[in-house]
């Protein structure tokens, strides 16, 4: 029984390790959009950069339960484990528009 609490309280763990790393780089990601409509590039682009490295760690989370249901240990599915894949799907989208959207003001600012 303990080994199946450490099973979930990983599952949890990582979930919210999804969640937060998700949510920062989504957060990352509008103020770089926020920065490309004043005209920031350089800010934008720095704040890119720091959304691609939460995204990443949210990545590493969710790649880490890949590999425990590959093993057969992933925790049972659950509702906190869905909202973690809700956030982390977000994000990326979020993420990929707003890199296109920033090109476009450059564009127009002649700048790229």
């Amino acid at each position: 029984m303990e080994e199946e609490n450490k099973t979930i309280l990983d599952g949890e763990m990582c979930a919210l390790n999804i969640i937060a790393n998700s949510g920062d780089a989504r957060s990352k990601a509008f103020g770089a959009l926020e920065e490309a409509k004043a005209g920031n590039f350089e800010a934008a682009e720095q704040l890119l950069a720091e959304a691609r490295e939460c995204g990443q760690k949210a990545h590493n989370a969710q790649t880490e339960l890949l590999f425990a249901d590959a093993n057969g240990t992933a925790p049972a599915m659950n509702v906190l484990l869905v909202h973690a894949q809700d956030h982390f799907m977000t994000s990326m989208l979020a993420e990929e528009l707003i890199q296109e959207i920033i090109l476009l003001y450059k564009q127009r600012a002649g700048k790229e």
